[in-house]
């Protein structure tokens, strides 16, 4: 699966195209936490949820939190910005 699927999947609305695969990386890197960050990199990697609990070692409520809080930044309307391409 590739970064442009899972950010599409996770983006409500996406009105412009996505910058490229590395420059997005860099991106996030920089702007999620290090535990969201690779929360991130093993859902693209598509890691079984139980294997990311360990890896991040996390109980259920810290996975779930850590999970939303991701998803609610890639939502932001800056970094929705950032992540895309001017037109």
């Amino acid at each position: 699966m590739t970064i442009y699927n899972i950010l599409k999947q996770d983006i409500k609305v996406l009105n412009r195209d996505l910058k490229s695969e590395d420059e997005i990386i860099e991106i996030l890197k920089k702007r999620l936490t290090k535990k969201e960050f690779k929360y991130y990199m093993m859902r693209l990697e598509s890691v079984e949820k139980e294997l990311m609990m360990k890896e991040l070692k996390a109980d259920t409520q810290r996975f779930d939190d850590i999970e939303k809080t991701t998803i609610k930044k890639l939502n932001a309307e800056k970094l929705k910005h950032e992540l895309s391409t001017k037109i």
